[in-house]
């Protein structure tokens, strides 16, 4: 059961706003994203140990499973369900079982290429030219809408084509004039009219249909006023309720610009700082002791510059050392090749870990760069220079950021620590094999790169190598085959390049 305690502070600051959550495992890893009208309501039912008797052994394992959520606020409950979609997608949490496929949501497309363009449902956006509209929430309305559109510009719908001889006849299509005749020219505008309108450019419409509907429930013609409620209903859902679009790394629920100008301000800085590199050191008891450092660019993963690390100077346990390594080694490279320096750079750690990688970028003649500390216990902020932390509120928006980044750093080394304790357990096997040292085992690697590609070598290609003959190598393939079938995925695949 997730520890109600730990979260009732952060639960306190969580607005009744409609919104979308997501939860965390351990790790940081993205295990749920939901959406809710009322977020406060929502979360706190996750946390109410009484309800738990109720709960099924998923939703339990689920509420286990949570060490810590994060929440964005929208507009309403439509853009909700858009970014719970695109979140989904995106983090592909397990504990999700919809919005696997991008059949989620309908888009309008015309082609305005075509002689005589016409309105279709779409389910992907495509590079083809068209102008697409959408995505829309509700299925339902946005049929509607595209009924309201045909009756009111005179567009034609679906099919392919030059209009048939039903549709020049179709009592739809005759309005502004009769689409009989109409050129083809004459029709764009037609077109463009029925465009403006997606674009939400002729809301006057909808103040017209609202007052039909009104009159008609004024002269007791009830089935009237309802089918112009549906109709303003369906209208109101997909033209007046504007559909934001989000980022591929951050939705835009999150306003980057005031966590970048908060962030300004916490530390002190002149301007906002777009540029921010994040440290973190991963290791199990002071074994395969390994680095990361992520890059973000206007509060957004810049990927290309990520860099992971081995550690090299340090026995042992000791992450304060450990970070002043690797600070040591990225700002020495930038300098020596000329490279541009970040606005900040921040350090997963607390005090301790910011006074070594401060003392790492001092002795390289950096003094003023700024750089501070997130804690994980409290995630407090620590400066240079300051006996006391800053503590901010969990909903603060330079909080969110910096937690991003570190979620980030925590992630991208934890992935490398990972690889290289797979690559270790598979170089192990030759340690099994008779008569083979350290030096032939090392001359293997060097030669065939890995155990992998080692597996799918002959005995004459293990032969060629210095200090193996035919007889052994001969024996050493048997001895693979025998222990080592072929499996894929053994081999770690670095995303950025080691520093």
């Amino acid at each position: 059961m997730a520890d109600t305690k730990q979260f009732a502070a952060q639960l306190r600051d969580v607005p009744s706003k409609p919104g979308v959550y997501l939860f965390r495992d351990r790790l940081g890893k993205v295990i749920y994203v939901g959406k809710a009208a009322r977020l406060r309501t929502r979360l706190r039912s996750y946390f109410q140990p009484s309800r738990s008797q109720k709960w099924d052994r998923k939703f339990k394992a689920l509420v286990d499973s949570i060490g810590a959520f994060e929440f964005h606020v929208v507009h309403n409950e439509p853009e909700a369900l858009l970014l719970e979609g695109k979140l989904i997608k995106e983090f592909k949490p397990r504990y999700n079982v919809s919005f696997r496929d991008d059949k989620r949501f309908l888009l309008l497309k015309v082609d305005p290429r075509e002689d005589w363009p016409r309105f279709r449902f779409a389910r992907l956006k495509k590079d083809d030219g068209a102008r697409y509209f959408g995505p829309y929430v509700h299925a339902t309305a946005l049929r509607k809408t595209v009924t309201f559109m045909r009756k009111k510009y005179g567009v034609l719908t679906f099919g392919r084509g030059a209009p048939t001889e039903r549709e020049l006849k179709y009592s739809s299509y005759q309005v502004p004039a009769r689409l009989s005749e109409c050129t083809p020219e004459l029709y764009r505008q037609r077109v463009e009219q029925a465009c403006q309108f997606l674009e939400g450019q002729h809301k006057e419409y909808l103040a017209e249909i609202e007052k039909e509907m009104q009159d008609a429930a004024t002269a007791l013609e009830f089935e009237k006023a309802a089918e112009l409620r549906d109709v303003l209903e369906g209208l109101q859902d997909t033209v007046s309720v504007k559909t934001r679009k989000f980022a591929r790394d951050l939705p835009d629920a999150i306003d980057v610009t005031t966590e970048m100008a908060e962030l300004r301000g916490v530390l002190g800085l002149p301007s906002p700082p777009r540029v921010i590199e994040g440290f973190d050191i991963s290791h199990i008891s002071g074994t395969y002791s390994v680095g990361s450092m992520v890059r973000f660019k206007d509060a957004r993963p810049d990927k290309d510059h990520y860099r992971h690390f081995r550690i090299k100077t340090v026995e042992g346990t000791d992450d304060f050392a450990s970070i002043r390594e690797i600070v040591g080694r990225r700002y020495r490279r930038i300098l020596d090749e000329g490279g541009a320096l970040p606005d900040a750079v921040l350090i997963d750690g607390g005090k301790g870990q910011l006074d070594y990688a401060r003392a790492a970028l001092i002795q390289l003649g950096l003094p003023s760069l700024p750089v501070f500390g997130l804690a994980k216990e409290h995630e407090e902020i620590f400066l240079p220079d300051r006996a006391e932390p800053v503590r901010l509120p969990d909903n603060s928006p330079a909080l969110r950021l910096v937690r991003r980044i570190r979620d980030e750093a925590h992630r991208f080394a934890q992935k490398y620590h990972f690889q290289l304790r797979k690559q270790r357990i598979a170089e192990s096997i030759l340690d099994d094999f008779p008569g083979i040292g350290g030096k032939r085992k090392q001359l293997l690697l060097q030669t065939f790169g890995s155990v992998k590609r080692l597996r799918a070598a002959t005995a004459e290609e293990i032969a060629a190598v210095p200090g193996f003959g035919g007889k052994t190598a001969a024996e050493l393939r048997k001895f693979l085959d025998e222990h080592m079938p072929a499996t894929s995925g053994d081999e770690p695949s670095d995303v950025s390049p080691k520093s």
